[in-house]
C-alpha cells in the first residue's frame, strides 16, 4: 500500500476546503476536521474531490496521526484540540503557508489593521485593467488554495490577516505592503498589543535584496518596527506630507506624487475614485505597487479613478426623505470606524456594537462629541459601548435586530443626517460574519 503523507485541515470554510482540494490534488492523504456544521457548499466540493470529513466536533486520534495541520485562520490557539496538537508537537501551517509551496506565481501581497480589503481589490483592479493574469485571494475571494489547485494565473493579490501570518514560516511575498498598524484582535493576542505587531511584521519575513516592502512612514508603531528589524527589502515608505525618503506623498496642493528610480508619477486628489484621508494612503500604497510592477502611468491613473470600492467599507446605500444610509459593516475595529466618522460630514446616528475585541474607544471621543447626535446598539453585550460613551452623547437606544436598530436609527435622524453602521466591534453574536450584517443593514434600510 502507498505510504503517503497525512495532511488534516481543521475548519471546513472557504480556507480549509480549498486547502483540503489542492492537498488531495498533490497527492495527500487528507482529512478535514470541522467542531460546527460545513456549510452545504462546502460539503459538495470536499464529496465531489473524494474527501474524507467530519462535522459536529474533532476525533483526537484522527487529527494527532497527521504529519502537518492546517489550521482555518478563525480558530484560536486556545481550542481545546489545538493546544493538543502542540503538545504533540505537530506543525501547524495555515492555507497560504500550504498553497504558497506550489505556485510560482508572483506575489503581491497586504495587511494592515485596516484598508486591506479595499488596497487589494484596488491593486487587482489595476493589474486587470493592465492585461495582467492575476487571481485575487487569502482573506477575500476564493481561497489561494482552491485557486492554486484550480486556476493558473501568473500574479497573486494577497488579502493578509493577521492570523493567516501567524501560520507562515517559508513564505515569501515579491511585494509586501504594511499600510498601518492600530489594536486589533488583541483578545487573540493575549491583549498583549505588542504580539499582535509581530503578527503583522511577519509579512516582512523571508524577503531579500530583491523584493520590496512598501509601507507607511505616518504609522508610528510601523516605523518603531522598524527600527528593531533588519530588512534587506527595497524599502518603499510613503506619506500625507513628505518628510524624508517617503517615495510617495501628498502635496499641499492636493497633488498625489509617486517618485523612486526611473518613476515620476503625479495626479490630482480629486481624481482618486476613493474619498478621504485614509483612503488616500490606500491609493499611493496601490500606485506603488503599480509602478514597482511597471504598469504604465495611464492604466494606473486610470484604475485609481475608476475604481468602484469595497461592498460593506463605506458603502452608500439610500437617501430616505434626505436621510443618507451608509453602510460600513466590515468596520471591526475602532480605527476603521473613527476613518468612518472622520469622512461624513454633518450629524450622524451612529449604529456600532457586537463583540468587543479588547477596545479602546478614547480616540473616537473627539469625533463622537462633534458630531454624533445618537447612539444606536447593536449588540448582545452593549455594557462596553454604554461605559465609554453614556456622558459624550444625549441618545443612547439598545437594539437587540438590525431591523430594530435601523428603524430607531431612522426615527432618531433628520433630513441631512448620516445613519452609519460603523460597528467597531465583529459580529458573530447576532450574525454570521460582517458581509451580513451588512446585507441585513442594506435589506432593513430597504424595508423603511
Amino acid at each position: 500500500m502507498e505510504n503517503r503523507e497525512r495532511i488534516v485541515i481543521l475548519g471546513a470554510g472557504e480556507s480549509g476546503t480549498g486547502s483540503a482540494i489542492l492537498a488531495k490534488q498533490k497527492g495527500f492523504d487528507v482529512f478535514v476536521s470541522d467542531s460546527g456544521r460545513i456549510k452545504p457548499v462546502y460539503r459538495e466540493m470536499l464529496d465531489e474531490n473524494g474527501i474524507i470529513y467530519e462535522s459536529g466536533g474533532h476525533t483526537e486520534r484522527l487529527i494527532v496521526n497527521a504529519n502537518e495541520i492546517i489550521k482555518s485562520p478563525g480558530i484560536s490557539e486556545n481550542t481545546p484540540i489545538v493546544r493538543v496538537i502542540r503538545k504533540k508537537g505537530i506543525r501547524i501551517i495555515s492555507e497560504i503557508e500550504f498553497a504558497g509551496r506550489y505556485t510560482t506565481a508572483k506575489k503581491i501581497c497586504i495587511t494592515g489593521s485596516n484598508g486591506k480589503t479595499t488596497t487589494t481589490s484596488l491593486i487587482h483592479h489595476m493589474m486587470r485593467k493592465a492585461g495582467l493574469n492575476v487571481g485575487m485571494a487569502g482573506n477575500v475571494g476564493k481561497s489561494f488554495a482552491y485557486q492554486v489547485a484550480k486556476e493558473n494565473y501568473d500574479y497573486y493579490v494577497l488579502e493578509l490577516s493577521s492570523f493567516q501570518l501567524d501560520g507562515m514560516y517559508e513564505f515569501k511575498a515579491d511585494i509586501a505592503i504594511l499600510l498601518n498598524i492600530t489594536p486589533d484582535h488583541l483578545d487573540r493576542y493575549n491583549y498583549d498589543l505588542q504580539n499582535y505587531v509581530d503578527s503583522k511584521f511577519r509579512i516582512t519575513q523571508n524577503l531579500t535584496e530583491d523584493e520590496y516592502f512598501v509601507f507607511c512612514s505616518d504609522d508610528e508603531i510601523t516605523i518603531k518596527e522598524l527600527e528593531r528589524i533588519v530588512s534587506k527589502a527595497v524599502q518603499l515608505p510613503f506619506a500625507y506630507r513628505k518628510k524624508k525618503d517617503e517615495v510617495a506623498w501628498i502635496d499641499y496642493e492636493d497633488k498625489m506624487h509617486i517618485e523612486f528610480d526611473d518613476v515620476d508619477f503625479s495626479m490630482s486628489v480629486e481624481e482618486l475614485a476613493l474619498k478621504g484621508k485614509h483612503n488616500s494612503y490606500n491609493s499611493m500604497a496601490a500606485g506603488i505597487a503599480g509602478n514597482v510592477l511597471k504598469i504604465r502611468n495611464d492604466v494606473i491613473r486610470e484604475a485609481l479613478m475608476d475604481f468602484q470600492g469595497v461592498e460593506h467599507r463605506l458603502e452608500s446605500v439610500l437617501t430616505i426623505h434626505g436621510i443618507n444610509f451608509m453602510n460600513d459593516s466590515k468596520a471591526t475595529n475602532v480605527n476603521s470606524t473613527w476613518y468612518a466618522l472622520e469622512s461624513v460630514r454633518g450629524n450622524i446616528v451612529w449604529i456600532a456594537g457586537g463583540i468587543d475585541k479588547g477596545n479602546n474607544y478614547s480616540e473616537l471621543y473627539n469625533l463622537v462629541e462633534n458630531k454624533v447626535k445618537a447612539l444606536v446598539c447593536l449588540g448582545k453585550d452593549n455594557s462596553r459601548l454604554l461605559e465609554a460613551f453614556r456622558s459624550r452623547i444625549e441618545t443612547i437606544v439598545e437594539t437587540q435586530s438590525m431591523d430594530e436598530a435601523v428603524k430607531t436609527a431612522y426615527y432618531l435622524a433628520k433630513n441631512e443626517d448620516t445613519v452609519l453602521l460603523s460597528p467597531a466591534c465583529a459580529s458573530f453574536d447576532l450574525f454570521e460574519n460582517y458581509e451580513d450584517r451588512g446585507r441585513q443593514f442594506k435589506a432593513a434600510v430597504k424595508r423603511l
